[in-house]
């Protein structure tokens, strides 16, 4: 039997060699219309970076061990031009030749692969710009890095490649910025996981423009200016387009296969296209969704090499299906950090329509009293029955173990029952007792079981401040980093104690740093009669879901204020490396009461929030942030005591206290709902804490304007009916003539480049602006918390008054 096989990497190069392990005489001939076969596509953007310093290195298996070894006929730089399947010969181009000839085949291998998506866009095709796919591509890039001295970067698409070559060009020394349509890098992962690698490649000195889309490119003073649907252009020396594969289909769709998802090759479960003698693999054939069931695209090298295998048994004639299907299990470095996933994640689910339940654990990767302990944040979706369905993990060490425990027991049809029971390894260099895999497991048992009902950090906007009672169960010391807003601090330790100062009708809702004290506390109250809710993942999750970084710059560049080395000044040195928070801030305020004023603390820490945190901490309390330093995960931190002579920006912040600005929103006329978000914009870019209070027919402004299905009485059916559904629909509060005016202004101010309401309302939520929504209010007039825009928080009157408190500017609109 003769084998032909097109493409010679992952796919094609596993099926050749499977082939000759089962088949002595089997005739098989592979072509690749590049010089290189077989070659780790995954490692190109870690030479760009200098990890992998040899082009070798890149080279896994040369023709010559095919030819030797394996004894299959490797053609490179043969293409196939086309396929004739009723002669069953494929035309093939020999470059190197310069000739075209027709090759027979019995049975055919299709293992082309995808190619990179280039737009259809001004300048793709100027000098500088750049995809990344094949080891040809990776030289050029790095000899135009060289030649050209390039200093600054600019990638477009935070995908895999885009974040992995983002990481490896800043380690090369250049400028970069990673421009992203979607709200977030590495899609795999769920928004609020995504935004520990946004802090983290900010830390590392990487511009995020996400949200943004390319426009063009264009030559400007001898460099590339990149133009984006929002912000100034970016000027650069190089551009990389990072903005994802398409099967490659060319010679399929020629030949008249059938096509399937996303145009991908469609195949059955023996790797057939709909012709029986031509079979497919890799990145340009559609695969099945393990938990889903449905088709989807999956260009991985590991799914590839599996398929190659099990294409040559069938080809041979074993009939081997394809299994179960596929669940993306994927990995990422990101600088110090790892992220991992496997299966679904949250919009996968409600895309299919698949009912879900999840939780947030922070654990340790190994034992927190063994040094260098580092937390790992962990997610899983499950069904109602306990069926897992996905799970993501960000941290520095120790997290694609457990994604990989984690997609085995997706692979069995495994349950969060399972993972209470799974028998894991454990030393303190390792592990925990309690591994963070049977953490996940135990949080969701308890979830199911109803042990512990939870709130998630998403619904936590829209509970009722008159109605139910918010409780933070962490230490004061914690509570002044900051806290969820609408929660008052009662420390665990104290809550039995303190019963009777809450009210046994309202369902109280608690959180801590990372939710287990606030399962401890759930725990306590239900005991006692209250109907208690923990918040999944504690603050740290609520931070996480509601972090707002569209637009993020890398921390601007200070000098460390001096730190005093002569004989007379104490220092003192605090290893808090390991701890989980609230661990590193407890012992920084044992430390400082150890010392006196002007003394200093030096502390290590490996909780990454550890460096926030502190900011946060000198500033409630007073003392001063001499400096911050990371090293691979590990943050240092120089502290003194008080603020001396002459303070560091940490103890000046304290002292602009007083400057917020709060608006109550009375009115729903559009030229007044401009004012009022110009003007938050505005504040909001000087730094300020800007609250936005939006009452009686000022909640018409925050209204979505789709209709939403909401149960309602006659009398509230009426207002809706009668009140403008959203921004889009609101009237001048003069010369509106009949809607005209209204249009008017929104064509010259769009004539004006002066942003719509629609976008200043986006643009003050992105920049952190509070948008809370009178409850009283929307009772009056029927409107319901559903019918609001994303991010809208609901208040009372007290939620006001506590924002106009610490405002020098309160207005009336």
């Amino acid at each position: 039997m003769k084998i032909c096989i097109v493409g010679g990497v992952a796919g094609g190069a596993s099926a050749a060699t499977r082939l000759r392990r089962l088949s002595e005489d089997a005739e098989i001939v592979l072509f690749e219309k590049g010089e290189y076969i077989s070659y780790a596509n995954c490692g190109l953007p870690y030479y760009i970076g200098g990890s992998i310093k040899s082009k070798d290195a890149l080279l896994v298996t040369k023709p010559e061990l095919l030819r030797n070894r394996f004894r299959v006929d490797v053609r490179v730089r043969n293409e196939v031009l086309s396929i004739d399947r009723k002669a069953k010969t494929v035309q093939v181009r020999d470059h190197a030749a310069g000739r075209t000839y027709t090759e027979p085949y019995d049975k055919l291998i299709l293992s082309p692969g995808a190619e990179p998506k280039r737009p259809n866009l001004p300048g793709v095709e100027l000098d500088g710009v750049f995809t990344l796919r094949t080891v040809p591509d990776t030289f050029r890039i790095d000899q135009y890095i060289r030649e050209k001295n390039a200093a600054s970067a600019v990638v477009v698409g935070g995908g895999f490649i885009g974040v992995e070559m983002a990481e490896n060009l800043k380690e090369r020394g250049l400028d970069v910025s990673i421009v992203e349509f979607a709200d977030q890098v590495v899609a795999p992962l769920d928004k609020e996981m995504a935004n520990l690698l946004h802090r983290h490649l900010t830390e590392h000195g990487v511009r995020l423009r996400l949200g943004t889309g390319l426009t063009g490119i264009e030559e400007k003073s001898g460099a590339l200016a990149v133009s984006l649907t929002k912000g100034e252009p970016l000027r650069a020396d190089l551009v990389l387009l990072s903005m994802g594969v398409a099967p490659e289909n060319r010679l399929a769709k020629e030949a008249g296969l059938q096509l399937g998802v996303g145009n991908s090759i469609a195949v059955n479960e023996f790797y057939q296209t709909s012709d029986p003698d031509i079979y497919a693999v890799g990145d340009a054939i559609g695969v099945k969704n393990l938990v889903t069931g449905q088709e989807n695209l999956v260009p991985l090298a590991g799914p590839a090499n599996k398929q190659g295998r099990i294409a040559a048994e069938n080809v041979l004639g074993a009939q081997k299906t394809t299994g179960e299907g596929l669940q993306g299990s994927s990995v990422l470095k990101v600088f110090d950090l790892t992220a991992a996933s496997t299966g679904l994640n949250e919009k996968q689910a409600r895309a299919q329509g698949i009912a879900y339940r999840k939780t947030y654990v922070h654990p340790q990767s190994h034992a927190s009293y063994y040094p260098g302990a580092t937390p790992i944040t962990m997610k899983l979706l499950f069904a109602e029955d306990g069926k897992v369905l996905g799970a993501q993990a960000v941290g520095y060490e120790g997290v694609e173990k457990r994604i990989d425990v984690l997609a085995t027991v997706i692979r069995l049809h495994g349950t969060v029952y399972d993972l209470e029971e799974l028998e894991l390894c454990y030393a303190p260099p390792y592990s925990s007792a309690k591994d963070p895999v049977n953490m996940l497991g135990f949080t969701a048992a308890n979830i199911l079981k109803g042990d512990m009902p939870v709130i998630y950090a998403e619904d936590v906007p829209a509970l009722d401040p008159e109605q139910t009672t918010r409780l933070d169960v962490s230490m004061p010391e914690e509570v002044r980093m900051g806290t969820v807003p609408g929660f008052r601090n009662l420390p665990l330790d104290e809550l039995r104690g303190r019963l009777n100062e809450l009210d046994p009708k309202n369902p109280v809702y608690v959180t801590c740093r990372v939710g287990l004290r606030g399962y401890l506390a759930t725990r306590i109250l239900k005991q006692h009669g209250f109907d208690a809710y923990n918040l999944s993942g504690g603050y740290k999750t609520y931070q996480l879901v509601h972090a707002k970084n569209v637009f993020a710059e890398p921390p601007a560049p200070q000098k460390p204020k001096e730190e005093r080395t002569d004989h007379d000044v104490k220092t003192i040195a605090v290893d808090a490396c390991g701890l989980q928070c609230p661990g590193p801030i407890m012992k920084v305020a044992e430390g400082m009461k150890s010392i006196a004023e002007g003394e200093q603390l030096r502390v290590r820490a490996t909780d990454p929030a550890f460096a926030s945190d502190i900011q946060a901490w000198c500033k409630s309390t007073g003392n001063q942030l001499l400096s911050v330093q990371n090293e691979k995960g590990t943050y240092e931190v120089v502290l003194q005591k008080g603020c001396g002579a002459n303070p560091a920006p940490s103890c000046a912040i304290a002292s602009e206290e007083g400057h917020d600005k709060t608006m109550v929103i009375f009115s729903g006329d559009l030229d007044k709902a401009i004012a009022a978000f110009i003007i938050a914009n505005g504040a909001a870019a000087m730094g300020r804490k800007v609250t936005l209070f939006f009452t009686f027919w000022g909640l018409n402004i925050l209204r979505k304007s789709e209709k939403v299905r909401v149960k309602k009485n006659v009398i509230e059916k009426m207002f809706g009916v009668m009140m403008p559904r959203g921004s889009k629909k609101l009237k001048l509060s003069k010369m509106h003539m009949a809607g005209a005016g209204s249009k008017m202004i929104r064509e010259v101010m769009k004539r004006k480049n002066v942003s719509s309401l629609e976008e200043l309302i986006q643009s003050a939520m992105d920049n952190g602006v509070r948008v809370v929504a009178c409850q009283m209010s929307m009772d009056i007039m029927g409107i319901r918390a559903e019918e609001l825009l994303d991010g809208v928080e609901l208040g009372g009157v007290a939620t006001f008054l506590g924002s106009a408190e610490t405002s020098d500017t309160n207005l009336f609109i």
